[in-house]
């Protein structure tokens, strides 16, 4: 399978390319390198340096010829999204239906989104399955249940077949050890408790430990990034297979508490982690659960790396390696 990954050189994307690759199909990438990192590109992808928003280039990259597009190149940060929606919507809503329009023109007629649970919103149910009404409750999760319409009204009107892949937080890293290059500007728990065990920040903030959970803390559903990457996979092979389009959760369907993961971080590092209890940001659910089920019935997937420990040690191997050669 020739399969392209527009964004292919971001932290997921990254990812998503090594299970092509092992599998031995053909990857190309598309990234114009914003926010991806050059030296987490294998030297077996085909390479094409240049953005979404430029259609010569996308010309020039879809005649290559490609059975399956994976779009993983939105902006992605949801307080940045509020504060210039401009930005998102040209990226993230005209640059979506550049590449759309393009796949297309050059007869590509496979397509794989990279969506997020940002969609949702408020809970109003848990665990929250794929009939939960969409609600974003940021500019971010806005345009991508933007793309997923546009792309329903595509498939309708030009015969497209896509998988929508909606994630809720993606973790971890390559456990082979293959990614060495870290995520640029992470704003997710997860590398900022990693930061502080690196030195580089000084304490991890916990926004509220007085919710109705277990431990007094949040309680989120993370999903290692190699389980997302294992999806995509299985979601080019159910449209190779002539299947219908799919909009399907990706999450572990356990949640995860900020104490379980100080806690498990502290282990496998073995340094102290300084914390401190802070005020709950305003709309922070106490918890947020994906249900998969429909993921497992359509794709045959499951997350089979999302426990606390995997996620944490296989990122802390990376952050460790970093701070070594800092230091």
């Amino acid at each position: 399978m020739r399969v392209l990954l527009c964004g292919g050189a971001g932290y997921i994307g990254t990812h998503v390319a090594l299970a092509f690759a092992d599998r031995g199909d053909t990857v190309g990438i598309l990234d114009d390198f914003s926010s991806g990192l050059r030296t987490n590109v294998a030297p077996t992808s085909l390479l094409f340096e240049g953005s979404i928003m430029d259609q010569k280039i996308l010309s020039e990259t879809l005649a290559q010829g490609w059975d399956v597009v994976v779009h993983l190149a939105a902006f992605k940060a949801a307080g940045e999204s509020m504060l210039d929606p401009a930005k998102y919507a040209r990226n993230n809503i005209s640059g979506s239906l550049n590449l759309i329009q393009a796949c297309i023109a050059h007869g590509v007629e496979k397509f794989i989104l990279s969506s997020s649970a940002a969609v949702y919103g408020e809970p109003e149910y848990l665990p929250i399955d794929e009939q939960h009404p969409t609600r974003p409750e940021n500019y971010y999760g806005y345009t991508k249940l933007a793309i997923e319409e546009n792309l329903a009204w595509f498939a309708r009107l030009k015969g497209l077949k896509y998988v929508s892949l909606r994630y809720f937080n993606a973790a971890g890293y390559d456990e082979n050890g293959r990614m060495t290059g870290l995520e640029r500007n992470p704003a997710n728990l997860i590398p900022v408790v990693m930061e502080v065990a690196s030195g580089l920040r000084e304490k991890i903030e916990i926004f509220g430990d007085d919710y109705p959970t277990e431990d007094g803390t949040g309680v989120r559903d993370y999903v290692h990034v190699t389980d997302l990457a294992v999806a995509h996979v299985q979601a080019a092979q159910h449209l190779q297979e002539g299947n219908d389009s799919l909009v399907v959760n990706l999450g572990s369907e356990h949640g995860l508490s900020v104490r379980q993961i100080l806690d498990s971080a502290r282990k496998i590092t073995g340094r102290e982690i300084p914390e401190e209890i802070v005020a709950r940001r305003p709309g922070d659910p106490a918890k947020l659960v994906a249900s998969s089920a429909y993921a497992k019935q359509t794709l045959g997937w499951r997350a089979t790396k999302s426990d606390v420990d995997s996620i944490i040690a296989s990122t802390w191997r990376v952050y460790e390696a970093n701070a070594r050669k800092i230091g």
